[in-house]
C-alpha cells in the first residue's frame, strides 16, 4: 500500500488508483526501458530494431503459408527470398532511377528560381495591393534558401562516401538478421518472455492489443503507399511531367502521414506543374488527377483496407505527428501513428485499484 502520508487527499487518492497495483509498476518500468534503449541506443541499434520491424511485417506472410499447410522453415525461406527480391529491385532498379531525378531536379532549380522571381517581380505591375519592397523581400528569402539548400548538398555530398559504406552494412546486415529473426522465431519469443516477471497481465493485454492493431495498420499502409504510388506514377507518366518517379514516390509516401503528408508533397508538385507548363490546360487537368487520387485515397482505400484497424482521432493523429516528430525526427513522424496505438493500448490496459 502506498503512504498517503504528506500528499493531499486528492492525489493520494488518484495515485493509489492507478500506481497502487504492481502490473502498474512492471508495466511502467517495461516502458521506461524500452524507450530508453530506442532514445540513448536507437541508432547504434538501429539494424537490429529495422530487422525486428522488417521480421514482424513478414510474419503475417510466414503465418499465412503455414495455415495453407506449408512447413514453417519452407514458409520462410519463400518469404525472404520474396524480400530480397524486393530489396534488389530497390537498389538496382529504382535507386539508380531515383538517384538520376533528383540530380536532374537540383540541375534544373536555377532555372526554375530564376522564372519564379522573373514571375514574382512582375506582381506590382498586375496587382496594385503589392509593393515592389514586398517583393524584394521575398526574392531575398528564396535567394537565402537556395543558398542554405547549397551547403546542405555540399555537405551531403561530402558525407555519401561515408553513407554508402553504412548502406552497404544495412544491405548486408539486416537481411541475415531477418532470416533467423523469421527462423528462430519461437525460441526468440520464450528467451524473451523468460527475462520478463511472471505478474505480467498488463504488459501482455498491451502487446496484444498493440500486435492486432499495428499488424494491421502496417500492413495495410503498405499496400495503400504502393496504390497510390503506382496510381500517381501512371497519371505523371502519361502526362509526361518531370520527375514523375520521384514525385510518386513523395506521394506515396506522403500517406504514411496523414493529413500533413498531402499538404507537404501538394506543394513540390505545384511547383513543378507550374514551373514546366505555366498556367495552362495541362497544369488545370495535372491538379484535377491528384485531386482525384487524394479523394479516392482518402474516401475508398482508407475505409476499405483499415476499417476500425487504428481508431484514432484525426486531432489524436495530428498531436502524435507533432509530438514524435519533435522527439525523434523523421522516426517518430514515421512511427507516428502506431506510437500514438501504444499510448492508447497502455491507456486501455493501465490497471486501476477501485478507491472508496
Amino acid at each position: 500500500m502506498i503512504s498517503k502520508q504528506g500528499m493531499p487527499p486528492v492525489i493520494s487518492r488518484w495515485f493509489h488508483k492507478y500506481f497502487s497495483d504492481p502490473q502498474a509498476i512492471i508495466l511502467v518500468v517495461l516502458l521506461l526501458v524500452g524507450f530508453t534503449v530506442v532514445i540513448y541506443m536507437g541508432q547504434m541499434l538501429a539494424p537490429l530494431l529495422i530487422s525486428v520491424v522488417v521480421a514482424y511485417l513478414l510474419e503475417g506472410l510466414v503465418g499465412l503459408l503455414t495455415k495453407l499447410g506449408a512447413r514453417r522453415i519452407y514458409a520462410v525461406v519463400t518469404v525472404f527470398i520474396m524480400f530480397l527480391a524486393l530489396v534488389l529491385f530497390m537498389l538496382l532498379g529504382l535507386l539508380p532511377l531515383l538517384s538520376k531525378q533528383v540530380t536532374q531536379l537540383i540541375q534544373e532549380l536555377p532555372n526554375m528560381i530564376t522564372h519564379g522571381q522573373n514571375s514574382l517581380l512582375q506582381l506590382p505591375d498586375k496587382y496594385s495591393f503589392i509593393s515592389e519592397a514586398q517583393v524584394s523581400d521575398i526574392v531575398k528569402g528564396i535567394r537565402s534558401a537556395v543558398g542554405s539548400l547549397g551547403q546542405h548538398v555540399v555537405s551531403w555530398s561530402l558525407a555519401s562516401i561515408t553513407g554508402l559504406i553504412i548502406l552497404g552494412v544495412y544491405v548486408v546486415l539486416v537481411p541475415v538478421l531477418v532470416f533467423f529473426f523469421l527462423k528462430d522465431k519461437d525460441q526468440l519469443v520464450k528467451w524473451v518472455t523468460g527475462l520478463l516477471p511472471k505478474d505480467r497481465q498488463a504488459a501482455i493485454e498491451v502487446w496484444d492489443e498493440m500486435s492486432l492493431q499495428i499488424g494491421n495498420y502496417v500492413r495495410g499502409k503498405f499496400v495503400e503507399v504502393l496504390i497510390v504510388w503506382v496510381a500517381t506514377f501512371v497519371v505523371f507518366a502519361v502526362m509526361e511531367m518531370q520527375f514523375a518517379m520521384l514525385l510518386s514516390l513523395l506521394v506515396g509516401l506522403s500517406v504514411i502521414v496523414p493529413y500533413i503528408g498531402a499538404i507537404a508533397v501538394t506543394i513540390p508538385i505545384i511547383l513543378v506543374a507550374y514551373f514546366q507548363w505555366g498556367w495552362g490546360s495541362d497544369f488545370a487537368y495535372l491538379l484535377f488527377a491528384y485531386t482525384v487520387i487524394q479523394v479516392i485515397d482518402g474516401n475508398v482505400l482508407v475505409p476499405l483496407l483499415f476499417s476500425e484497424a487504428v481508431n484514432l482521432h484525426p486531432v489524436a493523429i495530428i498531436a502524435a505527428v507533432l509530438v514524435f516528430g519533435g522527439l525523434w525526427g523523421f522516426w517518430g513522424v514515421f512511427f507516428a501513428i502506431p506510437l500514438a496505438t501504444l499510448v492508447k493500448a497502455v491507456i486501455h490496459a493501465w490497471p486501476r485499484t477501485v478507491t472508496e
